[in-house]
């Protein structure tokens, strides 16, 4: 494998900037914003960090072939010709993910199947044995990805979604994606320099997520295993170097990070999964009602929340986000408030005006990140002041 090569970091809808950005800063070089991708270059040392450091990356892929193909014969023989036992043997396994936007070929199951039956029948004639799939840890993970007639085979280096950061033993019934709480925590601002709240925490997604923003520390080092590390040029000390040099650059976090939950067993788990990621030290969970509580100091407040959707609880919405509303206004002065919310209609029951809309998606579900100002003093004496 030469040394720089062109790589594509996979994201979610409206996070191609984020990713853009953090990838400027890793020191990525050539870098072209897509739909739901990113692409740059680097060379493998880079992929490795990428994988480390990248927040709102869902997978880095390294593209290895493109090809036109017309028919499902055309993808078997395309992919037949590769030399594929340059980067497995037979007693290896095998996974293929595929995504598909064409009017030729319109099942991606079927073209992740015809791909590993290519694949296999090579090794097969070739060697008289074949490898085995394994959906879950295989020794080669492929992304196929066909665009009209035109077909991309690249080598997925992540394995599972980066958003699984090795951190969350437990969750709730609606956990939020961590790859979604790092962008909303970007998309805020969000950067370690003040006190920070969830006040509906969950199981700490936003919390971990805002202390590793805060500290500096690469999202992904509790991660068990990347897909890199079974391929055959995989280097284990260069890695280690990376993961050196990545955490020297870890930085103090003088503020506090706390999140508030009305659930005992929510705050439970949001108290293991801090542990788990080693960053007890800065984040307080208590078990506090959010309309019940009050801002603590007179220092700025940063607060992102998710509030919940009423899988949890039987809620009733535009009461509830009125109750969010005149929490904010009376209890939380001084304070940058941002939640994300797909029930689009209660929007108007907060009862204050979003300075920002963002739109984003949880999930399959269209939201909204929006962001409320709340200033010192009331309104009023704000008005008076302009």
């Amino acid at each position: 494998m030469g040394n720089n090569f062109k790589m594509i970091a996979k994201t979610m809808f409206g996070f191609e900037p984020l990713v853009a950005k953090e990838l400027r800063d890793l020191g990525a070089m050539d870098i072209k914003e897509g739909t739901r991708n990113v692409s740059f270059t680097g060379d493998n040392g880079f992929m490795y960090k990428a994988n480390l450091c990248l927040r709102t990356a869902i997978k880095v892929l390294k593209p290895y072939k493109s090809f036109k193909i017309y028919s499902e014969e055309d993808l078997y023989k395309s992919i037949y010709a590769l030399p594929w036992e340059e980067f497995m043997d037979v007693d290896d396994t095998l996974a293929i993910d595929a995504t598909v936007h064409s009017e030729t070929f319109t099942h991606s199951k079927y073209i992740s199947l015809k791909t590993k039956d290519a694949i296999v029948d090579r090794f097969r004639d070739k060697f008289g044995k074949r490898p085995d799939v394994d959906l879950d840890f295989p020794t080669l993970r492929l992304n196929i990805h066909i665009e009209g007639n035109f077909c991309d085979v690249s080598f997925d280096s992540s394995g599972q979604s980066l958003h699984k950061r090795g951190y969350k033993t437990a969750t709730n019934i609606a956990p939020i994606n961590e790859v979604l709480a790092a962008g909303m925590l970007l998309q805020s601002g969000w950067n370690g320099q003040s006190d920070f709240l969830d006040p509906m925490c969950g199981s700490g997604t936003l919390l971990i997520e805002a202390a590793m923003i805060a500290c500096n520390i690469p999202p992904n080092l509790n991660r068990k295993e990347f897909a890199f590390e079974r391929w055959k040029d995989w280097d284990a000390d260069l890695f280690e170097k990376i993961e050196e040099s990545v955490l020297k650059k870890v930085r103090e976090f003088h503020f506090t990070i706390k999140g508030y939950d009305t659930s005992p067993s929510a705050v439970h788990k949001a108290i293991d999964n801090v542990e788990n990621a080693n960053l007890s030290e800065f984040i307080k969970i208590e078990r506090q009602d959010f309309f019940e509580s009050e801002k603590e100091n007179d220092r700025h407040l940063h607060m992102v929340f998710n509030p919940p959707y009423g899988e949890r609880l039987e809620i009733d919405m535009p009461a509830f986000y009125k109750r969010i509303g005149d929490t904010l206004k009376q209890n939380y002065p001084g304070t940058q408030a941002w939640f994300i919310t797909s029930n689009l209609e209660a929007i108007k029951h907060v009862g204050l005006r979003p300075s920002r809309k963002i739109k984003m998606y949880n999930g399959a579900l269209e939201s909204k990140l929006l962001k409320y100002e709340i200033y010192e003093g009331t309104k009023k004496v704000h008005k008076q002041q302009d």
